[in-house]
């Protein structure tokens, strides 16, 4: 979600809740004013009804009684029904304009009888009335209870229209208010996206030289293009300094690598032509016991500078190559047919020193699939991982077999050999990196694989690695396959 919807959605939903709030305050405070104003009415009317009423002595058989004398209801106020109920509940006089009785008439004449008043809300037919019951009494004799009841229809229609009217009128405020805030919000972080627009530019231009453009105030948006700019200005000189320091780094390399050819080749060279020399004086029995002794060690200490010599001409020739690929070297590619470029892998592959069984699966999936690159690129990647494998495998086998997948083709290498932790797996492409301490045993230059990784990116492909300490080692190279020249129509 946007910081710009974010904010809308804030504002938005704070006014909401404002209008709510004040919508509330409002509907509760006009009813209680309505309906005070209304029980204020009808205690005037039921004060003047009750100033009008003359008790009446009534002389009878079973003694003298009070009745009550009061003028006929319908002369005071109009809207309200206005009903006098005896002491047992009936209805002793009403207003002529009432078609209905007021309800409950014996429990209000029963609650009355304790000489309080009071409001209660009923309905009188289908209206909503509030009824103020008021008791009367005359010499301390109760004669009954007036009721003065006023139409709260009109309280509540008018309630019932503030609430709709409130309530359009409230969602109409809100759609506004969020479309205000969003164009508001647009318009407050336009600077903010055009810093983004700018940076973007930045990064898939790799121009460093660029700086984001900011017409305004100096106020947060300023101060944070000031601050990007600033950091540009930092990364380029930076980037600047480390570009000249690799690129110093990557001559040294490439020029030491040259250099450092032609001094081993002549090392190796001559310690082939004396050790030849050596053994053909040997074979030849001119030497006595010691001078054969000594020779023999000498042969041996040769034997140890060969090694060491080839073994330096391998790093010097995988860190000539890694030196021309950071340099940007372009890998000549044609279209590459795999069937035979493997079976060239496989048979030279058994000339390799090993005590690991070489098995190759099926090559069936190779007929007929092209790969567009370098010939000798990719039997270099395929070397490289077999003679790993061959070299980490004491015992058990090292299998070569292929995978094919719609456009893909998959070379498995999978031996049986000391494998490695999941913590390794990261590394094992690295410069110089050996998984553990038992593979310093192993004679190698910690470059391979770093080689490898660059071949597999220049003919964009990938590479699988699954591993278990003590369980063998498995990777899976995966390449694009192009159509054979042969197969396509």
């Amino acid at each position: 979600m946007s910081i710009r919807l974010r904010l809308t959605l804030w504002y938005t939903g704070i006014l909401a809740v404002t209008l709510l709030t004040l919508g509330f305050a409002i509907y509760f405070t006009l009813s209680a004013s309505l309906l005070a104003d209304l029980k204020g009415k009808m205690r005037i009317e039921a004060e003047r009804v009750i100033s009008s009423i003359q008790p009446t002595l009534v002389q009878s058989r079973r003694g003298i009684s009070v009745t009550l004398t009061l003028p006929p209801l319908d002369t005071f106020e109009t809207g309200m029904v206005m009903q006098v109920l005896k002491p047992n509940g009936e209805v002793f006089k009403e207003s002529g304009n009432s078609v209905l009785s007021l309800p409950n008439t014996i429990e209000t004449a029963r609650r009355a009888s304790d000489g309080n008043s009071y409001f209660e809300s009923t309905l009188f037919g289908n209206t909503a009335v509030l009824v103020n019951n008021i008791p009367i009494f005359y010499d301390n004799q109760y004669l009954g209870v007036l009721r003065v009841a006023g139409n709260k229809e009109t309280i509540n229609n008018s309630l019932r229209s503030l609430k709709y009217t409130f309530i359009l009128v409230g969602f109409f405020i809100v759609l506004l208010a969020a479309s205000i805030g969003w164009f508001l919000a647009r318009k407050a972080l336009r600077p903010i996206e055009r810093v983004i627009d700018a940076a973007n530019r930045i990064e898939k231009s790799a121009d460093l030289d660029r700086r984001i453009d900011y017409i305004g105030p100096s106020d947060e948006i300023g101060r944070l293009t000031d601050t990007v700019n600033g950091m540009l200005s930092r990364i380029q000189t930076m980037y600047s300094e480390l570009d000249d320091a690799y690129s110093a780094q990557r001559r040294f390399v490439s020029d030491a690598s040259h250099e450092l050819r032609t001094p081993l080749t002549t090392i190796r060279g001559n310690v082939e032509l004396l050790e030849k020399v050596w053994k053909a004086a040997a074979s030849k029995g001119e030497m006595n016991s010691v001078d054969f002794e000594n020779v023999t060690m000498s042969l041996e200490a040769m034997r140890d500078i060969s090694d060491e010599a080839e073994r330096m001409s391998r790093m010097v020739n995988d860190l000539l190559s890694l030196a021309r690929a950071d340099a940007g070297q372009v890998m000549h590619k044609t279209s590459v047919e795999l069937k035979p470029l493997v079976d060239e892998v496989v048979r030279k592959a058994q000339f390799l020193p090993r005590t690991a069984e070489w098995i190759v699966g099926d090559t069936s999936p190779l007929i007929g699939l092209n790969v567009n690159g370098s010939k000798d690129h990719l039997q270099q990647l395929l070397f490289i991982f077999i003679e790993n494998g061959l070299k980490y495998t004491d015992e058990g086998s090292v299998t070569l077999d292929f995978i094919r997948r719609e456009q893909l083709i998959g070379f498995r290498i999978s031996d049986t050999g000391i494998g490695m932790d999941k913590e390794e797996v990261p590394h094992i492409f690295e410069r110089f990196y050996r998984a553990d301490l038992s593979r310093g045993t192993k004679s190698g230059t910690g470059l391979g694989l770093s080689i490898a990784k660059w071949i597999i990116d220049e003919h964009a492909g990938s590479v699988e690695v699954m591993t278990q300490k003590d369980h063998g080692t498995t990777f899976v190279i995966w390449l694009p396959t192009v159509l054979s020249l042969s197969s396509q129509p």
